[in-house]
């Protein structure tokens, strides 16, 4: 077994930290020179380089000056099609002004590819932040520390030695407010203040409940009056698991004004004085700090359309960094659903009455579903075809760290889906706002493609690493897939997450093959039809991954989580230890899956749980050689809805089984990927 996560950690999110303090990230190894003949190459220094010159040859020793002037020379590189092209990025950062996108026009031809990849030994670093320096001390009272960063501008993150700083905020007790259908109203006169503050259009209110996070902004405060800003209350009090109907104890702050900035570690924006307010960690000296302000959103945007898709790229060694995400700083708000979808606009079917109505589900909420947004990445790949991503490096970044093949509302190209032979193999993933790595759609091309072109198909997440991350979007999964055909995730480790470990499928069995039961009586289908053909999602494999210390904010939740029928696909081989609640958990329309020679160490609840309650169809399981020592298992008997459950392993962790042993040992990365310590 692996050393305890509380050490790996931090020496892993300290070397994060070390590196991007030098423009150098070195706890990913950089792949080697691939050999090949004939060959293009292009050398590109970062901004300042000695003998740097757009000029100039591209070499190593006269380097180009700019990504910009790199990328089009590799097209024009490309369009001969004579051989492979490769840009080799020297050490340094590279601070982007706006995204690099890579389309057809940047892709190999005739059997050649190009590389974007590090030099050898070299860590270069791509980011959408400027470092903030200048800082003086504004209130020698409290400690709180200011700098000049300027206007025309917002952001919602800041890092700070390599770690996501907590915007400012202070906790509300459920009792310190009454909540309805416009806002909430004070409870505690402690609280009078807030009326008096100033630009309270940025204040916003965050609630923590049990598998949903939310954010809603406010749109005024008077007397004892909280009036929120539209759509985002309403869309956040409508469906399950509501700011006022939570399935369990609420935990809420306000967020973002310079009032509420009292502890160390916080920080303020002045967005219209442009200046930055910070309070230090104990011991924290910002002469000598690294401080990140991101301006971008996203840095990489690979996708074409689907007559002319991206294909035959590859990105090799670097790291991703620096970035924000600002929809849920919009009206909008973050009305999230599960797993970084979320409700945006007005709701034409909600009715007048649904904060009451529709606290906990109705049938208005079933006309939403539809139409529910997912939260975009930093780095984005769509309607392309084979793209590899090998050895890089995805560290605080303000929402996902790599989304393939998401519904186009979260594509900055505007082209959504059409994801195939994608490989994501040797990665690491750590300390962003969302979780590591998002595959797939939730809307209905892609479940049932309008366009077969849009399927969503061959994608292997393999040998990464993803930890300690989603630590703003505390609902987002450290790998989440949900409708794809073959889809293989392999020996990854998935460690320190608020919510599941990895997720698979969406739809809760509603757009599978004759529908849902459950969604019959909830009115669903008077908004689409019932469907007589499977959907995308079929022939999935989990093996061999190693996750651990999931589930410890959020509930609902497991190590591996599925949702809805895929057929012909596997569980097997995974070490789940140290789960917050459950291991393997069948939700809703879970079907034919095969779950065997599992592992699974001190889960705190079941260590497999299916939903098959109410009209669900979940079912069609089968479950044998698992090893475990906790024996609770729930809604799987043999015999009964198909279900089989056989040859069940109960041990004591001073006891494993020489199978079980086996399986902890080859669970998580493998060969050059596997960890050193």
């Amino acid at each position: 077994m692996s050393p305890p996560l509380s050490s790996r950690l931090r020496t892993s999110l300290a070397a994060a930290a070390a590196a991007l303090a030098t423009g150098v990230i070195t706890a990913m190894p950089a792949p080697q020179a691939h050999a090949a003949a004939p060959h293009h190459t292009l050398v590109v220094a970062p901004a300042g380089a000695e003998n740097a010159d757009d000029g100039g040859p591209g070499t190593m020793g006269k380097p180009l000056a700019t990504l910009a002037e790199a990328q089009r020379r590799a097209r024009e590189l490309a369009a001969r099609a004579d051989a492979d092209v490769t840009v080799t990025l020297q050490d340094g950062t590279y601070r982007l002004s706006e995204p690099l996108r890579f389309d057809a026009a940047d892709s190999g031809r005739d059997g050649h590819t190009v590389a974007w990849r590090a030099a050898p030994g070299a860590s270069p670093v791509l980011t959408g932040a400027e470092p903030v320096t200048g800082w003086e001390l504004d209130d020698p009272t409290t400690g709180v520390y200011r700098a000049d960063v300027g206007t025309g501008f917002d952001t919602r993150q800041l890092y700070v030695d390599g770690t996501l700083a907590q915007r400012a905020r202070t906790s509300l007790s459920p009792s310190d407010i009454r909540l309805n259908a416009t806002g909430f109203t004070l409870n505690n006169p402690d609280l009078d203040y807030l009326a008096e503050l100033p630009d309270q259009r940025r204040i916003e209110l965050q609630a923590m409940l049990s598998f949903t996070n939310r954010f809603a902004p406010v749109d005024r405060i008077t007397g004892s009056t909280v009036v929120m800003r539209q759509p985002a209350w309403d869309n956040n009090t409508y469906g399950y698991d509501t700011i006022q109907s939570p399935f369990r104890t609420p935990t809420f702050w306000l967020l973002n004004s310079r009032a509420f900035l009292d502890e160390p570690g916080e920080w303020y924006l002045d967005t219209t004085a442009g200046t930055l307010y910070y309070k230090p960690l104990e011991g924290q000296d910002l002469a000598n700090a690294r401080v990140e302000l991101p301006r971008l959103e996203t840095l990489i945007e690979v996708g074409g359309t689907y007559d002319e898709p991206a294909h035959d790229l590859s990105f090799e060694g670097l790291t991703f960094t620096g970035t924000t995400w600002l929809r849920p700083s919009s009206p909008d708000g973050y009305a999230n659903q599960q797993t970084g979808a979320f409700i945006t606009g007005v709701q034409e079917h909600r009715p007048a009455d649904a904060f009451t109505s529709c606290a906990v589900g109705c049938r208005g909420f079933e006309g939403a579903r539809n139409n529910w947004a997912q939260a975009p990445a930093a780095v984005q790949v769509s309607a392309a075809n084979r793209i590899t991503f090998e050895g890089n490096t995805f560290v605080n970044l303000g929402s996902v760290g790599l989304g393939v093949g998401n519904d186009a509302n979260a594509h900055a190209t505007g082209v959504g889906l059409g994801a195939r032979n994608v490989s994501v193999t040797g990665n690491t993933f750590t300390a962003s706002a969302g979780g590591g790595i998002v595959v797939g759609g939730v809307r209905p091309d892609a479940h049932h493609p309008s366009d077969g072109r849009m399927t969503n198909s061959d994608i292997l997440i393999s040998d990464n690493r993803v930890f300690s991350t989603a630590l703003e979007y505390l609902d987002q999964d450290g790998i989440f897939a949900s409708y794809v055909t073959r889809l293989t995730i392999a020996h990854n480790e998935v460690s320190d997450m608020p919510y599941t470990g990895i997720g698979i499928g969406y739809g809760w069995g509603a757009n599978d093959p004759g529908g849902s039961p459950e969604y019959l009586n909830r009115g669903l289908y008077d908004f689409q039809p019932v469907y007589d053909t499977p959907t995308t999602l079929t022939d999935v494999r989990v093996v061999g991954n190693h996750i651990r210390d999931v589930v410890h904010t959020l509930f609902d939740a497991g190590c591996v989580y599925t949702l809805s029928a895929m057929p012909r696909s596997t569980i097997e081989e995974n070490l789940c230890e140290n789960s917050g609640q459950l291991g393997l958990y069948f939700d809703e329309g879970s079907r034919y899956l095969t779950a065997t020679r599992n592992v699974f160490l001190n889960t705190a609840g079941q260590w497999a749980h299916a939903n098959n309650q109410n009209g669900n169809r979940t079912g069609d399981q089968t479950l044998t050689r698992n090893y475990t020592t906790n024996p609770a298992i729930t809604g799987l008997v043999t015999g009964e809805r198909g279900n089989t459950v056989e040859g069940t392993v109960v041990f004591t962790p001073g006891d494993i089984p020489a199978e079980a042993r086996r399986i902890i040992a080859d669970a998580g990365p493998r060969g050059t990927h596997r960890d050193p310590s």
